[in-house]
């Protein structure tokens, strides 16, 4: 399985659409986004996806109850909180934003976990920690870093690859 990974979109219109763009032209089956979506009026522009996309909040999402709306207008979008448990064929997934560090490291260090997704340092970077992969794909924003990357993952063989936008 070919799964999309997208964190920090923070309102950014334009990056948001290459996003989409990358995830429909790579034909990923399933989209995570790790949060900070920021204002509900981007799930209207991650609706041209093609693939579901389970997401969760991050610490700059303000009007949750919005964007939960938003999204259950959407039958392929679906936020489910502050954490979600994503099984992805018969890979076991946490994703989180990455805001609250000790329970990210937690879930890291117990391994129960084939793959952890997260955010927040809109830092991208791919890391092994025992058969855990740890992928953080960075920011589609590209605020702070000036860097536009998301990533991919896939299932068969549990590889991670990080995807400059620009």
């Amino acid at each position: 399985m070919r799964i999309g990974i997208l964190s920090d979109t923070h309102d950014r219109l334009s990056m948001i659409a290459k996003a989409v763009d990358w995830c429909n032209d790579t034909n990923v089956d399933l989209v995570l986004h790790a949060g900070d979506y920021i204002a509900p009026f981007v799930i209207d522009a991650l609706a041209g996806l093609r693939a579901p996309l389970v997401g969760v909040f991050g610490n700059n999402d303000g009007d949750r109850d919005l964007l939960l709306q938003k999204s259950r207008e959407r039958k392929a979008i679906e936020i489910r909180g502050d954490f979600a448990e994503v099984t992805a064929g018969e890979v076991a997934i946490a994703l989180l934003h990455g805001h609250q560090k000790e329970l990210l490291a937690s879930l890291v260090k117990r391994g129960g976990y084939a793959a952890v997704v997260h955010g927040h340092s809109h830092r991208p970077g791919i890391a092994r920690q025992g058969s855990t992969i740890v992928v953080n794909p960075g920011a589609v924003s590209g605020y702070l870093t000036g860097r536009c990357t998301v990533a991919l993952l896939e299932t068969e063989g549990m590889k991670a690859e990080l995807i400059d936008l620009r």
